[in-house]
């Protein structure tokens, strides 16, 4: 859902011209300007979308700063755009020229191909391209269909030559200014560095998204050079050249500058960011849809949402995510082209390429990796990691698991702890548990492994054969106590006192073993041994004795 995609006209454009050629210098990155997103969208991708809402007979991009990528972009986005090299002459006005230039081959190759005859008998070839032509930026990501067609459905009414979109703007610093005549045509655009004094004044400027009629464009194109400040060709001039000629040059104003903002900078980018975000949010609201916190909740363009849902603080949904009616996800969960059915909860979840049916439950600390399929009134509980996972319809793995690459049947229950080991170091392999299976905790599947429908698994167990239908798997000894081991390995250790103390204050308690008393008394017979006999005392220490015995002082000397 996005705002004023809808056109509601009738009228189409002979072409629209997308510029997507600049350099983005002030974006400081690797990445071309173009290629920058917000909500789930290229700043590219918005104006192709609009541009193509208008169902033109072409769409061409015009390209040359990181050709490759952006071209593969624009391609990507829309199949059937014509991608078009701008040269080393800078300047918007050339990089139209070029664009026309490879529309108007086009529509010659059309025109021989459909056997158009020339000369007295048909209308000949003529120059090209006939009809508006729709000229915008590309880096004008509000920029909305619906704005697009009241500009091309003005310009046809009223038979203009040139109709350009404008705004006011109070600080119009480095944008062209609009001047206007005394009945309020417009007369020329000057560009903010080529303007005198008195037309900085001007708070009208230009938004760079323009409608020609493709005669006028092709004749003010042919007279553009470079004698300005910048030493560019200036698509701008083109207006003058209408007016010249005593076409009709008008404007229609947009009293909404956001929708035609263009972003240079990530400061710019993330205004309009957060500017989008919230008119999705407000249009989902009006919709239906409960936002708790809309400060903290992110939605994409093409994120669907049905009534009732309710999307709490934290949460991000991107791509082609899908959430059913009454679906509650939050807080803090990141949900990206995840479908989520009616009345499912998802809390504090991250999810990739999952799919949750009605009334399931995830989370929380949950994670869904791509291939994740939880049926209806299923459960994927807390720490629970699942990937390339079918789980049927009413199934729970409620704690503190990984189950990947793995098929579970219906109604069946995964204790906590369990991992579907599908990995040998060279392969993934499948873990298949069956409908109504019982699994204890700590269970590891050795993959490739089937635990048929009804079968249990004990705690514990490490499950390396198959578990037939209604079966108990179970592996590992029996347990054995081993008594007074403490004593007889940790001795004058906290365990080994509050393990004696614990037998002395109980009278009921076991006598231990006769083992461990043998191996106890052999234990402390060796420490009797061990220990070292004192030297008999010496002429000295008998001397000092003797002395204390009188209570006198000792007069012992070396």
């Amino acid at each position: 859902m996005e705002a004023q995609q809808g056109t509601g006209s009738a009228v189409t454009p002979a072409a629209v011209i997308v510029l997507a050629a600049g350099e983005g210098t002030r974006m400081k990155s690797s990445t071309p300007k173009m290629l920058h997103t917000l909500a789930g969208r290229s700043l590219l991708g918005h104006v192709l979308v609009a541009s193509r809402s208008l169902d033109p007979a072409r769409l061409a991009v015009v390209v040359r700063h990181e050709r490759d990528r952006v071209a593969e972009h624009a391609l990507a986005v829309d199949p059937d755009v014509l991608v078009v090299d701008q040269d080393d002459v800078p300047g918007t006005g050339r990089a139209v020229q070029c664009a026309l230039a490879a529309l108007d081959a086009k529509a010659h190759a059309q025109a021989l191909l459909h056997g158009v005859p020339d000369g007295e008998e048909g209308r000949g070839l003529g120059d090209g391209l006939e009809g508006p032509v729709v000229v915008t930026a590309g880096d004008t990501p509000l920029l909305d269909g619906g704005t697009l067609a009241q500009l091309l459905a003005a310009h046809v009414a009223d038979g203009n030559a040139v109709t350009m979109l404008t705004t006011e703007l109070e600080d119009a610093t480095g944008y062209g200014r609009v001047v206007r005549d005394a009945s309020g045509d417009v007369l020329r655009i000057v560009e903010h560095k080529d303007a005198s004094v008195e037309e900085l004044l001007i708070h009208e400027v230009n938004a760079s998204i323009y409608v020609f009629d493709a005669a006028v464009l092709r004749r003010g194109l042919a007279t553009l050079g470079r004698d300005n400040a910048q030493g560019e060709v200036y698509l701008t001039d083109v207006v003058a050249a209408a007016r010249a000629e005593g076409g009709a040059v008008r404007a229609l104003v947009s009293d909404d500058p956001t929708v035609v903002e263009g972003v240079n900078d990530r400061v710019q980018l993330s205004v309009l960011r957060a500017e989008l975000n919230r008119r999705l949010l407000e249009d989902w609201m009006r919709e239906g849809v409960t936002v708790v916190d809309p400060a903290t909740t992110w939605v994409d363009v093409d994120v669907e949402l049905a009534r009732d849902v309710t999307l709490l603080p934290g949460t991000q949904l991107h791509g082609a995510t899908v959430v059913a009616e009454g679906a509650t996800i939050g807080p803090d969960t990141t949900l990206t082209d995840t479908e989520v059915g009616a009345g499912a909860t998802v809390t504090r979840t991250h999810g990739t390429l999952a799919v949750l049916g009605a009334g399931t439950s995830v989370g929380p600390f949950a994670y869904l990796r791509p291939g994740t399929v939880l049926g209806a009134k299923g459960k994927i509980g807390t720490f629970v990691e699942t990937k390339n996972a079918e789980i049927g319809e009413g199934s729970k793995i409620p704690h503190l698991s990984y189950v990947g690459d793995a098929t579970i049947g219906e109604q069946t229950n995964i204790g906590a702890a369990s991992v579907t080991v599908n990995y040998d170091g060279v392969h993934k392999h499948r873990t298949v548990i069956g409908s109504h299976a019982r699994t204890g905790a700590d269970n590891m599947f050795v993959a490739p492994v089937t635990v048929g429908d009804g079968a249990y698994t004990a705690a514990g167990s490490v499950i390396r054969r198959d578990v037939p239908a209604g079966a108990l798997g179970v592996s590992g000894g029996q347990q054995r106590n081993i008594e007074g081991w403490v004593a007889r390995r940790r001795p004058g250790t906290a365990a080994a006192d509050a393990a004696a103390a614990a037998r002395a204050s109980d009278p009921d308690a076991p006598p231990l073993g006769a083992q461990a008393q043998a191996q106890l008394a052999d234990q402390s017979a060796a420490a009797t041994a061990e220990r070292p006999t004192p030297p008999p005392p010496g002429p000295e220490l008998e001397h000092t004795l003797e002395a204390l015995r009188h209570d006198r002082p000792s007069t012992a000397t070396d």
